[in-house]
């Protein structure tokens, strides 16, 4: 025992003792105590509906889209061998649409970004005998010149509106508003998208949701929403111009 304990009085020795076991007790468990650190973390949500960055203008995205529908080996392709394929294709969506109520062969209708023209030969095939397709490049008789961000047709033209290319939009409200002004109170807009992979590297924008496509459509109610195997695409929204939205 050393000096200083000697020197306390007898009866404060066993409460310095305590004391000092105490504190070496409180020593240990603050050792085997874990500490807790809060560790805040942030969620960032991607959009539903997201514009694919890069253009520089309008005019360079729309150069890009031509880069596409001017390749000539493309354009041999879907000439000659996807020819026939997708005409086939495209006449059991029609037919099917048919049968459920939603095209007659009375429908004044319009393919937008057709292309070449199968689906509008389609449409003829199945007996909607008054068709027409639109892109950035004509293919007569099948498909005229036209901007889907800005269709050359009057307000309330067609009974019936097909698409497969709202993810080549690059202002998707746009190719939308189109669609709605166009399109006669009571007619049907049927497209074709994929929301469950990543569209083509010509592609303006990605859908991750129906519910983004459904919100761009104003005066239009959705009528059926179903699974489909189009040429990549996955999904059919269809919908209809309500009665009382005219121009």
């Amino acid at each position: 025992m050393n000096l200083f304990t000697q020197k306390l009085p007898i009866i404060l020795k066993p409460f310095i003792l305590s004391l000092f076991l105490s504190l070496l007790f409180l020593a240990f468990l603050s050792l085997q105590t874990p500490r807790h650190t809060t560790t805040t973390t942030t969620t960032t949500h991607k959009p539903d509906l997201q514009i694919r960055r890069g253009y520089s203008s309008y005019d360079a995205y729309i150069q890009r889209q031509l880069n596409k529908t001017l390749n000539p080996k493309l354009r041999k392709i879907w000439t000659t061998r996807d020819w026939t394929r997708k005409i086939q294709v495209f006449s059991q969506f029609f037919n099917s649409l048919k049968q459920r109520g939603l095209l007659s062969n009375g429908s004044k209708a319009l393919c937008i970004g057709a292309r070449v023209g199968q689906e509008v030969e389609a449409l003829k095939r199945v007996g909607v005998s008054d068709s027409i397709g639109m892109d950035l490049v004509p293919y007569p008789p099948l498909v005229i010149k036209g901007d889907f961000h800005h269709q050359p047709f009057d307000n309330e033209t067609f009974d019936f509106e097909f698409s497969n290319v709202f993810d080549h939009a690059l202002y998707p409200s746009k190719f939308v508003g189109e669609i709605e002004r166009t399109l006669k109170p009571g007619g049907v807009c049927v497209l074709h998208v994929s929301v469950s992979k990543r569209a083509d590297k010509y592609s303006a924008n990605d859908l991750y949701s129906v519910g983004a496509l459904v919100k761009l459509f104003k005066r239009c109610q959705v009528v059926e929403v179903r699974n489909v195997d189009g040429f990549g695409l996955d999904t059919e929204v269809v919908f209809r111009k309500k009665m009382n939205e005219r121009l």
